[in-house]
């Protein structure tokens, strides 16, 4: 008689935890609030700057973490840190509206290819506050490259959509590299 008492109160610990919502493990179900939703009529943005990866200087943006060990011709290896300005021109003094900040590698043995993985991150104008990621395949001497936004934060909460990318200079000599970007999200 006291197994079955036993068990009965045991089952009954396990319904009243079930019921408030304890021993979910390592998930639970979100109760419906504004900021755990995703919004309910989407809009799309289309977002145009230049970003300026400049690596040599006083105050370079994108700095070489690891070396190239063998490949020069494709520098396979490489990885490259980066806080480089966003701008609304060409010109580096046309406007901050943000940083990209992450890191690119040299992820091809056969042509200048980079694996991008970054942070739009915008400072200023309506969307200052807020974030967009991007993480693709970058190759660099195509002349329009496509590059997948797998998210964000702000007012860019669950985004997605792509970036397009031109180069708009690129100074041999210096590094200094100006890439027209076009961003298209859904949030």
């Amino acid at each position: 008689m006291s197994r079955l008492v036993f068990a009965l109160s045991l089952l009954s610990c396990l319904a009243v935890a079930a019921a408030a919502g304890i021993g979910h493990g390592y998930a639970r179900n979100l109760e419906a609030e504004p900021q755990n939703t995703i919004p309910k009529k989407e809009k799309p943005t289309h977002i145009h700057f230049f970003f300026h990866d400049i690596l040599t200087g006083p105050n370079p943006t994108a700095i070489t973490i690891v070396p190239p060990r063998s490949n020069l011709s494709t520098l396979f290896g490489q990885v490259c840190v980066i806080d480089d300005p966003l701008t609304m021109g060409p010109d580096l003094s046309s406007g901050i509206v943000g940083r990209a900040q992450g890191l690119y590698s040299s992820a091809s043995q056969e042509e200048a290819a980079l694996l991008l993985a970054m942070n739009l991150v915008f400072t200023e104008g309506e969307h200052k506050g807020s974030t967009l990621t991007v993480l693709g395949r970058n190759s660099i001497f195509m002349k329009v490259r496509e590059m997948p936004v797998i998210s964000g934060t702000g007012a860019f909460r669950f985004a997605r959509g792509y970036v397009n990318v031109r180069t708009y200079e690129f100074d041999m000599k210096t590094g200094l590299t100006i890439v027209e970007y076009d961003v298209y999200v859904w949030h």
